[in-house]
């Protein structure tokens, strides 16, 4: 006998359910560590790399790493080998966001059809370029915009949006701020 499974919004909703009961069952496999490894190549070019990872109590090895490069335009004396990391950045909050609220739609039994977001960020160099120590070093502020249909009224979409806002791991860890170390092994 052939068991279907539901899919919304490309999800597979009896896994998610199933998901969400086992870490309420057993709270230590949510507990997880990503991890990037970091290597300078040129310049403002450097390249990350993705590959294992720590969840549900074991490390998880990727099908094939994520090489991940980044640089700086012209204009901050790069040669635009990648994006740079502040736009990593925003990237980062736009497709935590998406996921999150794709998860949350799918959970909540609304079909999307459409997501997108814009994303802006401001920031002043004089903070990053040591000109102006009162001016900070990070963007002073971003904007999110996202434009989303399916087959709820508004206001569940906008439900959706908040809700996927407030799971989101990104957004929490740039609106609440997270512990940094930084430590140094100097050969």
């Amino acid at each position: 006998m052939t068991q279907v499974t539901e899919r919304r919004n490309g999800v597979d909703t009896e896994a998610l359910y199933m998901t969400l009961d086992a870490v309420k069952e057993q709270p230590e496999i949510a507990r997880f560590q990503f991890r990037a490894t970091n290597t300078w190549v040129d310049a403002a070019h450097n390249r990350s790399m993705i590959d294992d990872l720590y969840g549900a109590g074991q490390v998880m090895r990727r099908a094939e790493p994520f090489a991940l490069d980044a640089g700086e335009p012209a204009a901050l004396l790069g040669t635009d080998t990648g994006p740079n990391p502040a736009e990593y950045m925003l990237h980062a909050l736009a497709a935590c966001l998406t996921t999150s609220l794709v998860y949350v739609a799918a959970a909540r039994g609304v079909r999307l059809t459409e997501v997108s977001s814009s994303l802006e960020g401001d920031l002043d160099l004089r903070g990053g370029l040591g000109i102006d120590d009162s001016v900070r070093n990070g963007f002073e502020s971003i904007r999110v915009t996202f434009r989303v249909r399916g087959d709820a009224p508004p206001e569940k979409l906008r439900e959706v949006i908040s809700r996927g806002k407030a799971r989101s791991v990104v957004f929490d860890s740039i609106t609440r701020g997270v512990p940094v170390s930084v430590d140094v092994i100097a050969d």
